[in-house]
């Protein structure tokens, strides 16, 4: 593929960006604050890096995002849509209403117009009930004007999606807003599945407006790129896509600095420590990809069953305030503030880089070690030493040493070496492993279905062939090229609640980005 790529990732005290050429190769890396509106740290990071690299805007054929912008909408309640919410599962599943449990702020930010109408299946695909499509114009009629996104969802809808695809063409003829189907998103549990739906639907305008920003950067300094967002498995999705799935852009800023861990290091399996300015993230590398979680996802407050990487956050970053005379390492801190905030840096904050700093572990052009107490320093090194090992054990597959790739701009906190850790490998660039991840390039489409089969292998190869190509067409969907894309993974589990004669299918394909 010719041209090159800029990717950027968006996190909580730095926008960083990087420029990759035709092969891969990094050309540049730029470090810039993330801003109070984060459009404006975006374009200062585009800005940045162009002039590091000194590549023609004009030669850069691809640009890719990866963003906190939606979990931040949904942990800080700012910038969600209204959603219209109808569930198909009437007289079934009244006893426990849609949004119930939700913290009240967040439900009233989502609004008040949620529906148990008529609909849904059976485990084994009987219909449960019939749909009413008169109750579902009416629903409509009670949303029109105060809505701006609509969340269909069906009791064991990834069973048969025909009622959710059903609701779907009249909410969109009825009201004309995007819908959310949930059949498209979770898995089976309704509740969960609800829920990512509910917060997909509300999250489609959040995305909308941070994407026009982005392409409005990206034409302002005449890049022709294609706009890609970064999804949680550590791969790509053309805008469009995005638009339609935001809730899958939330996860990926950890899953981007492992896919750009692995890249830098050349590792395909370790445990990647990315140590930013407010949180330690740390995640599993498999194969060159992120380890997905098996468990439910609380985003926000908020039990969902979307896919999600499995990492652990720790509340240790570079702007980490240290107290107590080094006895009590965060779990706030200065974040985005470090440069004004931190000893070092004339402010009158105590934080780990400061601790970095004075112990000789760090150095940072132009700026001298702040004076603290030796007994207070060496304390506070003890204990990020600590909180580093203690997490790391945590995320290993066995007692045994295992290597750990580390990268993020928070990485001068960490020592040399770690109790528990054959090899800790520190890369080239390694602070900018995060728009690195961004930019790699590789598009995925994942599907997770529940078929029913006869018991017979002829069945159940009919069932994972389906689910492959279905995840095919996602990937294809996503923008991956069509002559590239393969299935790289099919799991075949015996179905909860069912039977026996149900089996949840996950497939997985992969692509490279399409010309």
């Amino acid at each position: 593929m010719s041209g090159y790529r800029i990717g950027i990732d968006v996190g909580g005290t730095n926008t960083d960006a990087v420029v990759l050429d035709e092969e891969l190769a990094v050309v540049a890396s730029v470090k810039r604050p993330t801003t109070a509106d984060t459009g404006d740290g975006v374009a200062d990071a585009i800005d940045a890096v162009l002039e590091a690299s000194g590549v023609d805007p004009a030669l850069v054929s691809h640009a890719m995002l990866g963003t906190t912008h939606c979990t931040n909408a949904i942990v800080e309640r700012r910038g969600l849509g209204r959603v219209g919410i109808l569930r198909l599962g009437a007289p079934a599943t009244t006893a426990v209403p849609p949004l119930e449990g939700w913290p009240s702020d967040l439900r009233q930010a989502i609004g008040e117009h949620a529906y148990v109408l008529d609909g849904g299946f059976e485990v084994d695909g009987r219909t449960l009930s019939a749909l009413d499509e008169d109750a579902v114009r009416a629903a409509c009629e009670r949303m029109r004007g105060e809505v701006d996104a609509v969340a269909v969802v069906g009791v064991f809808s990834p069973i048969d999606e025909s009622q959710e695809e059903r609701v779907a063409e009249i909410v969109a003829s009825e009201l004309g807003v995007p819908v959310s189907r949930s059949a498209r998103i979770g898995s089976l549990g309704l509740l969960e599945r609800e829920n990512a739906t509910v917060l997909n639907a509300a999250l489609m305008r959040t995305l909308t407006r941070m994407a026009s920003g982005f392409v409005a950067a990206l034409r302002d300094r005449g890049i022709p790129a294609t706009p890609y967002f970064g999804q949680n498995d550590g791969t790509l999705m053309q805008l469009e896509y995005a638009l339609e799935f935001p809730v899958l852009t939330i996860g990926c800023g950890p899953t981007n600095s492992i896919r750009g861990a692995a890249h830098l290091s050349g590792a395909t399996d370790a445990l990647v420590v990315d140590i930013g300015g407010t949180t330690t993230d740390i995640g599993v590398l498999t194969d060159g990809f992120p380890r997905q979680s098996a468990h439910a996802v609380e985003i926000g407050g908020i039990r969902t069953n979307f896919r999600m990487p499995d990492v652990l956050s720790v509340g240790l970053g570079g702007g980490t305030i240290v107290r107590d005379a080094g006895a009590r390492i965060g779990p706030d801190s200065v974040g985005y503030r470090l440069p004004q905030e931190g000893l070092a840096f004339g402010g009158g904050t105590l934080t780990a880089t400061d601790i970095a700093l004075r112990i000789g572990a760090a150095s940072i052009e132009g700026v001298d070690a702040p004076s603290v107490d030796e007994a207070v320093a060496e304390a506070a090194w003890a204990g990020i030493r600590a909180l580093l090992e203690d997490s790391v054990d945590r995320m290993k597959p066995s007692a045994a040493p295992v290597p750990v790739i580390l990268v993020g701009g928070g990485g001068i906190i960490a020592p040399a070496s770690l109790d528990g850790v054959s090899e800790l490998i520190k890369p080239d660039h390694f602070g900018a492993a995060n728009a690195v991840g961004a930019a790699l390039g590789d598009v995925a489409g994942q599907v997770e279905k529940i078929y029913r089969v006869d018991g017979t292998e002829q069945g159940r190869r009919a069932a994972r062939a389906d689910a492959s190509q279905d995840a095919v067409e996602r990937a294809r969907l996503a923008g991956a090229d069509p002559t590239s894309i393969e299935v790289v993974a099919v799991e075949e589990l015996p179905a909860a609640y069912s039977d026996g004669q149900q089996v949840l299918i996950r497939a997985r394909a992969v692509g490279r980005l399409a010309a």
